[in-house]
């Protein structure tokens, strides 16, 4: 039975025109992981994310009524549907906010797009902290451009402009206050190549990534633990991040170097606010990192990058404070095991960590975390092992 959305609309934006293009079909984007660079994205930092080989699809009709009809494999026996006039920031909606935020987004941006019917699947696990609203939001996008003839999928600029869109349909129709990182991996990546990120800037650079060329593997831990970015606990650390900017006198914390990090703690320390040093030690340092971790890759020196991935985590655990039991316990077990470093990945508070190890020793560091879960009887953690995979396109 269909259920009718929650969504209200507040506004009915003026549309360029755009040249239709009736065709059905289906659309994916990637899952991603962040190799390095959490928490940076809102702060104008750095981050070096790899896209996964894990999918979402989008089968996408459009219709001339105006309404999107949207259903998902994951919720069997469940439409949605809505009037795209009827979308708004205003009224928090559901797991079809994602759907319907990327058609309000566009629409505000000046792009005319039709109505749909929007069949979603999904290979990329939710509450991972793997992207799957991300990956979701960007494959209706790219159906869309597609679609509605936009031609935002030609070049990076165009698709750089979609992970925008999407961006803002999470932020104000799905209510996450995320930043931009997990879309332009989402839209950007390529197959073989980490995406260097600059979010100040917005340049973006291939780099290499074949592990297997160097006897290597990047194994991937989803703990299990429940990941959410709408619970306040995101949101509270981009406030504080926010907020001492400001007391910094710079417009994100990108501008404080780490030759200036000394004097920039002081003044915050002596504000009173306990948690803002720490908040801002972990950006300023991580933010060194990405460019090491590039260097190091680079070079070809494994070794320098694994210390600086266990060295992002020590300052997500202790600084930023988003680790939990779960996410420390795989990355001290997969060290304990061989890996070169381990770190976790993703907004935090559960989901994934990530380790490099020696592809020989892919599956022995994965049963040993499965072991060590146990012992604690927690749920089994499911390892895998990732390769670089491409952005955003037509077809699975």
């Amino acid at each position: 039975m269909a259920s009718t959305s929650p969504l209200r609309a507040s506004v009915n934006p003026t549309l360029h025109p755009a040249e239709p293009d009736n065709q059905a079909g289906v659309w994916s984007a990637p899952g991603r992981v962040n190799l390095i660079g959490e928490h940076t994205d809102y702060n104008g930092g750095l981050a070096l994310p790899i896209a996964l080989p894990h999918r979402t699809t989008a089968t996408v009709r459009p219709r001339t009524d105006g309404l999107l009809r949207v259903t998902s494999t994951a919720r069997p026996g469940e439409t949605v549907v809505v009037a795209l006039d009827d979308v708004s920031p205003t009224v928090p909606g559901d797991w079809a906010a994602y759907v319907a935020g990327v058609f309000w987004s566009l629409r505000q941006a000046g792009y005319a797009v039709p109505g749909a019917d929007v069949q979603v699947a999904s290979a990329v696990p939710v509450g991972a902290g793997l992207s799957s609203s991300a990956a979701l939001e960007c494959a209706v996008a790219a159906a869309l451009s597609d679609i509605a003839g936009l031609g935002l999928l030609d070049d990076d600029a165009g698709r750089a402009r979609l992970a925008q869109v999407c961006q803002v349909a999470e932020n104000d129709i799905a209510g996450a206050p995320t930043g931009g990182m997990d879309q332009a991996a989402a839209m950007l990546c390529r197959p073989g190549h980490a995406l260097r990120l600059d979010c100040r800037s917005g340049v973006t650079t291939q780099v290499p990534f074949d592990l297997a060329a160097h006897g290597l593997a990047l194994l991937v831990i989803d703990t299990k633990a429940p990941h959410a970015l709408v619970d306040g606990q995101y949101a509270a650390r981009r406030h504080t991040c926010q907020q001492a900017a400001s007391a910094l006198g710079v417009d994100t914390l990108r501008e404080v170097s780490p030759t200036d990090l000394p004097e920039a703690l002081g003044r915050l320390s002596r504000l009173g606010d306990s948690a803002a040093p720490a908040r801002v030690r972990h950006v300023v340092t991580e933010i060194a990192r990405v460019e090491a971790f590039v260097d190091a890759v680079q070079a070809d020196d494994f070794t320098t990058a694994g210390a600086l991935m266990t060295a992002s985590h020590d300052s997500l655990r202790a600084d930023y404070e988003v680790s939990c039991p779960e996410l420390d316990l795989a990355v001290t077990t997969a060290l304990r095991g061989g890996a070169l470093g381990a770190r976790m990945t993703g907004g935090g508070f559960g989901g994934c960590a990530i380790a490099l190890v020696q592809q020989e020793q892919a599956d022995s560091i994965g049963a040993a975390v499965v072991a060590a879960f146990r012992q604690r009887q927690w749920p089994d953690p499911v390892p895998f092992t990732v390769t670089a995979a491409r952005g955003a396109g037509r077809g699975c």
